[in-house]
């Protein structure tokens, strides 16, 4: 049995939408449409009162609470509007694009005569065709938004088609006349290293002496790791639908998590002022990291067409096309050579990361960084060297993916952990602990102070013991002893992730905030909601500021005419950053509240204005029997009629974080959010295939914002670690095609994949040390590095196979064939051929 969490009952808000008029054919829908009473019922469980709903805290308006997502309700009855549901003009042009069938050469021909004389054309573009800009790199330059001479990658844009109709535009792509010079491809990014072919310069981070420390010590312990790339796979693909208006604007509706720099390159592109462009994002149908540049392109292409024609264009991506033409997560190659003493704990060493970054630099130079930051996990490395290369290969330009690096970072220091208890013949576990960061060691090799040292032992004792991780120890070793073929393997796997954008100038956010006559409030920010709640998590902190229940506050789209100049939402810190500039816009309209309130309704009274608070729908001043309420409506009635402002903004900027890459060293980070997880697995030695049979958490999200969300971003984080880890494998044909371009080929977990026992729990009682938004930590990315502590158990399960005196390398993803292969390099060695043994 799936077993979960329990916290206390949420009671259910009232709906702030009706059912549609008519209903689809489908259950959700029946009962939204046909039967008040039993769609009541739905949303009732759904926000928390019913059966169907994960127990939550108690709901109070003065301290953070569990909540239903603000758009539950329209998600599981299909009135949640993503870019293929919103209205468009019967007259909506539809864009196919005319993809690269090479991964490298030179376009020698391009004619679109044929195809603009297609059934149902009305325009095809190349990058003559672009006014303005026609290079879109997000950062650096490098990402043309069609080619113009040289190929970079199998599915680059070479042009685009427009038509009456997505079928026609399809069919039209096909009429081109394309002719390349087809030239060798490099694929490999060891090899790209080797001939020093980079998207940007090799970096260095280092403490100390690390060649002396290596030197000095009693073990030296090295090895190397390939480590998988990932694909988003976004239920929700590509997409945007683009509107021109007056003058020469348009108005981009996107799937998008980075708003503002889409409206930079759109207007880039069109040659014309930012103000020209505006930008909406409502909701994505997911995200990952996969929509912070990569959403752009597209966005670009159908504003150019609707400039052009004057019509509203849709473009979005079939899946295949969509895996082809984005990039995935990094694939990393990793080295290490470290130097232990007799006892297991690091003393210093150098590891090597190799990026594969594709054709261009896109955000990899803040990826490798932050698989340099994490190089390091939980553990000091103590006297280092860490450098980071970013090798240029001829695919499509991997980009942001769910931890930007850091899980490929961390790998190569959980891969040595296992390596080095192997080598000393302790546990895995006790290894670790010895290696945490502790007092006199609590300093990375990049500079910043680790903070709250004792939570972390805490955190991984308190699982050991929930666990019963050293009972279940005893019990797998035994198990193993007598079983020639099934392997078990058990393991638990520290997190320590590092909370802000690298880049020191996108830690900051801005809100608006409106409360109309009615005593109603709109807020809007600059983070963009692709389900994992934030949208709900800043209508609590705008109801707790203003002493609201969450139905009187409406949170409106991401705009870029609202707030502008927004950083992405990114980094797990759309909660931080956007929560502290609501909060920043509440605080301020609360103290003009306050204010006149003194001076227009308390006044002769002798009631102290600091005294004032807003809760429970009141304006509170005094106490005991010189306690004066007025209810926030008449508040804002006669706040209104002495024309008193009702709306503000708010700003909020990170402090303290800075990181100088000339010398490697800083304080990239506000704060490090922790976890930890154990997982237990299944290994059938001769066919490779392997089980998650029990899994349990316990992490760290500070004092949370919203417990029920929380709780489901570390489930479903794991998960797509766990995938990424063992399933997940992305496979390029020689001529450098990718072949794994859909869900027949490219394997994410499913329902079926989850462990049988999988208990998760939220460290309580532990608030952040920083000041972030009500003490509590982002939780967006950290969870999805637990997942490591299931290929560490199948590592374990397979070292049973030397009477663990040696961890296998077990490359990633750790397929059934990885599995196998491992397995039977261990058996060559010890001759544990238990088929032999059995007379077979």
């Amino acid at each position: 049995m799936r077993t979960l969490t329990k916290l206390s009952k949420a009671p259910a808000a009232a709906p702030h939408t009706k059912a549609p008029e008519t209903a689809p054919e489908n259950a959700a829908a029946d009962v939204s449409a046909e039967s008040e009473t039993a769609r009541h019922e739905l949303e009732g469980r759904i926000k928390g009162d019913g059966p169907l709903a994960r127990d939550t805290v108690p709901y109070t308006n003065t301290h953070p609470h569990s909540q239903a997502h603000e758009s539950a309700v329209k998600h599981v009855t299909g009135r949640a509007a993503y870019i293929d549901d919103l209205s468009a003009p019967a007259d909506t042009l539809h864009v196919a694009l005319g993809l690269s069938p090479v991964a490298h050469g030179r376009l020698t021909r391009l004619e679109l005569d044929k195809v603009k004389a297609m059934p149902g054309v009305v325009d095809a573009i190349a990058v003559s065709d672009v006014p303005g800009h026609t290079d879109i790199g997000p950062v650096f330059p490098g990402d043309p938004i069609f080619v113009e001479d040289e190929i970079s990658y199998v599915g680059q844009v070479i042009f685009a088609v427009a038509a009456e109709s997505h079928r026609a535009a399809r069919e039209a792509v096909l009429a081109a006349v394309v002719e390349i010079d087809e030239q060798a491809a490099c694929l490999d990014p060891v090899v790209a290293a080797e001939r020093q072919e980079f998207v940007r310069p090799t970096h260095v981070q280092q403490s100390g002496d690390w060649e002396q420390a290596l030197q000095n010590a009693t073990l030296i312990v090295e090895d190397e790791q390939f480590v998988g790339g990932q694909e988003h796979f976004y239920l929700e693909g590509q997409a945007c639908l683009v509107q021109p208006t007056e003058d020469e604007g348009v108005v981009v509706f996107t799937s998008n998590q980075h708003p503002s720099e889409t409206q930079k390159l759109v207007a880039e592109v069109l040659g014309v002022p930012f103000h020209a462009v505006t930008v909406e994002v409502r909701r994505m149908g997911g995200g990952f990291g996969g929509k912070e540049t990569q959403a752009s392109p597209w966005a670009c292409i159908a504003a150019l067409f609707a400039r052009r024609t004057g019509r509203t264009t849709r473009v979005r991506l079939p899946r295949a096309e969509d895996m082809r033409a984005t990039g995935k997560r990094h694939p990393f190659h990793n080295r290490y050579r470290l130097g232990v003493n007799d006892r297991g704990v690091i003393q210093g060493g150098e590891i090597t990361v190799i990026g594969d970054c594709g054709y261009s630099p896109d955000l990899s130079d803040a990826i490798v960084d932050r698989a340099m930051f994490h190089s390091d996990n939980a553990y000091s490395l103590g006297d280092a060297r860490v450098t980071g290369h970013r090798a240029r290969t001829h695919t499509a330009s991997n980009t942001a993916f769910r931890g930007f690096g850091g899980p490929q970072g961390m790998m190569v220091i959980e891969a040595a952990m296992d390596d080095i208890a192997r080598r000393i013949g302790e546990d895995p576990l006790t290894v670790r602990k010895r290696n945490f960061y502790r007092p006199g060691r609590q300093m990375t090799h990049y500079g910043q102070q680790v903070d709250q040292i004792a939570l972390l032992k805490e955190l991984v004792e308190q699982l050991e013991t929930s666990s019963d991780y050293w009972e279940r120890r005893r019990a797998i070793t035994e198990f193993n002893a007598e079983s020639p073929i099934v392997k078990r393997g058990l393991a638990l796997t520290p997190v320590k992730f590092g909370i802000s954008f690298t880049a020191k100038h996108l830690n900051q956010a801005g809100a608006l905030l409106h409360v109309y006559t009615d005593g109603s409030v709109m807020i809007n920010h600059g983070g963009t909601e692709m389900g994992q709640g934030l949208h709900t998590k800043i209508c609590q902190v705008v109801a707790r500021e203003l002493g609201l229940d969450t139905d009187e506050v409406r949170i409106s789209a991401t705009r870029t005419d609202k707030v502008p100049n927004t950083s992405p939402t990114a980094a797990s810190s759309g909660a931080d950053l956007n929560g502290q500039a609501a909060r920043d816009a509440c605080v301020k309209l609360k103290e003009r509240l306050f204010d006149f309130a003194h001076e227009h309704l308390y006044q002769g009274q002798g009631l102290e204005r600091e005294g004032m608070r807003l809760e429970a729908g009141h304006l509170v001043a005094g106490h005991g029997e010189s306690e004066r309420r007025i209810s926030w409506g008449e508040l804002i009635q006669s706040a209104y009629l002495n024309r008193i402002s009702l709306s503000e903004k708010g700003f909020y900027a990170t402090p303290l974080i800075h990181y100088d890459r000339n010398v490697g060293q800083g304080r990239p980070f506000y704060y490090y959010a922790f976890g930890a997880a154990v997982a237990e697995v299944s290994v059938d030695t001769l066919t490779g295939e392997s089980q998650v049979d029990r899994v349990d958490i316990l992490h760290d999200v500070g004092d949370s914002l919203n417990p029920a969300i929380d709780l489901g971003q570390v489930e479903g984080g794991f998960i797509q670690g766990m995938g990424w880890l063992t399933s997940e494998e992305l496979k390029w044909n020689e001529a450098g095609r990718l072949i794994s371009d859909g869900p027949a080929t490219y394997k994410i977990p499913t329902y079926g994949d989850l462990p049988p026992v999988f208990n998760v729990r939220l460290l309580e009682g532990h608030p952040n040390s920083m000041a972030s938004i009500y003490r509590s930590k982002a939780v967006g990315e950290p969870p999805l590095m637990l997942g490591m502590a299931v290929w560490s158990a199948l590592r374990d399960a397979l070292a049973s196979l030397a009477d663990y005196a040696e961890a296998p390398r077990l490359d990633t993803p750790a397929t059934p064939e990885r599995v196998l292969m491992a397995a039977e390099t261990l058996r060559a060695k010890y001759g544990a051929w238990p088929l032999k043994k059995s007379g077979v």
